[in-house]
């Protein structure tokens, strides 16, 4: 059985002025590509998914969602997988005592990023440096989490839960990058919500 994977939509308004929510279609491509079955969800009830899905992810966006929080201490808490994508990540980090600040150049740019080799991160993608995509205009500082990888500016690109089954925040968008570092990323991650999908019926 395919594993379900909840992501969480993201508030927006329709152009009559209705109030939406909204998914980014590469990543339900990535997921279903990679033998998962994708969910949208609101995350006002986010409760009530907790049984039916096997992993989430928290997409990109531009604004930080306070809802989303809660949603991730309660995926950290309970070991269940999940993927923070750009704004995704910020909010990871910033559960985690990260501070949010303004930079400069990360709009619609591409530059390497180095893995820490003692990282999730190292494990997937097995390379030390590799170029990312960007489209951001803030960052983290001073989180908790394990720092999985920087730019050459110092600025982190990767955050990471040690200890859990797959806790990842990417700065940048593999899903919509198609080299085999990004294919890594969501097939190790889709992989991770089967094996948690078996240890939930076992």
């Amino acid at each position: 059985m395919k594993p379900i994977i909840g992501i969480i939509g993201r508030k927006s308004q329709s152009f009559t002025g209705k109030d939406i929510d909204i998914v980014y279609l590469d990543i339900e491509k990535k997921i279903y590509e990679n033998g998962g079955i994708p969910l949208v969800i609101n995350n006002l009830y986010f409760m009530e998914y907790l049984d039916i899905c096997d992993g989430f992810i928290l997409q990109g966006g531009d604004d930080i969602d306070k809802n989303n929080l809660n949603i991730i201490k309660v995926l950290f808490d309970r070991d269940i997988p999940l993927l923070g994508i750009c704004l995704g990540m910020q909010e990871m980090g910033i559960c985690y005592n990260g501070i949010e600040f303004e930079v400069e150049n990360h709009l619609n740019t591409n530059h390497d990023i180095i893995i820490n080799k003692n990282s999730l991160l190292y494990d997937i993608v097995k390379a030390y440096k590799i170029r990312v995509n960007s489209r951001h205009k803030w960052c983290i500082k001073d989180s908790n989490l394990y720092v999985s990888a920087k730019d050459k500016n110092n600025l982190i690109e990767a955050i990471e839960g040690k200890n859990k089954l797959f806790f990842l925040g990417l700065q940048w968008h593999p899903e919509n990058l198609d080299d085999i570092y990004s294919k890594r990323i969501f097939t190790y991650f889709v992989k991770t919500c089967i094996i948690y999908k078996a240890n939930k019926k076992s």
